[in-house]
């Protein structure tokens, strides 16, 4: 997944390999005041749309991304990661009763109960393990390796997402993503 967008005065440019935004009107720019908020110490960094959408920007972008935010008084916001969460057991490293306590703990904090974090699990489970047996992962999955593994050709034809619900599945993760946003901040 390429994440080298074009940070320009007011507005995002997005590279070709990036979907684009239902904010950016089906253009590849997103005006700055589309932009709800932005993480520059995410990893990898992120720009979020008002609808909810994520961007994400290369992490050699961080610093520029900080610019981009303060010229056009953009608020930096973290958010819970809750797909981090959610794709902690793919990890290959073990995943302790302990850590299975807190991650369970932050989930149920968003609003995700046992069933529903064990569908969701379900779901992406054989997407998930066919793309970090490629990347062997021990440190983190989150957003973005999901939408890099929902589109990586490399990926086994049963195991990839279907063309024809790209679309909806990287709405549905976007929504899972933004679970635990403040949605009565300005």
């Amino acid at each position: 997944m390429r994440l080298d967008v074009v940070l320009a005065g007011d507005h995002v440019r997005l590279p070709q390999s990036v979907p684009v935004p239902a904010d950016a009107g089906g253009e590849r720019i997103i005006p700055a005041t589309a932009v709800r908020d932005a993480d520059p110490d995410a990893s990898p960094p992120e720009i979020r749309t008002a609808s909810g959408e994520t961007v994400f920007v290369s992490a050699t972008q961080r610093a520029d991304l900080e610019l981009f935010c303060t010229a056009n008084r953009i608020p930096r916001q973290s958010r819970p990661d809750v797909w981090g969460d959610l794709l902690e057991p793919f990890l290959d490293t073990e995943f302790t009763p302990e850590r299975q306590v807190a991650t369970r703990t932050r989930l149920r904090q968003v609003g995700l109960g046992d069933e529903e974090v064990a569908d969701i699990r379900a779901e992406v489970a054989p997407l998930i393990r066919a793309y970090n047996a490629v990347h062997q992962d021990q440190h983190h999955l989150g957003l973005a390796d999901l939408l890099d593994a929902a589109t990586a050709a490399w990926i086994p034809e049963h195991q990839q997402i279907d063309a024809a619900d790209g679309g909806a599945f990287r709405r549905w993760a976007m929504e899972i993503a933004d679970l635990g946003f403040p949605r009565n901040r300005p």
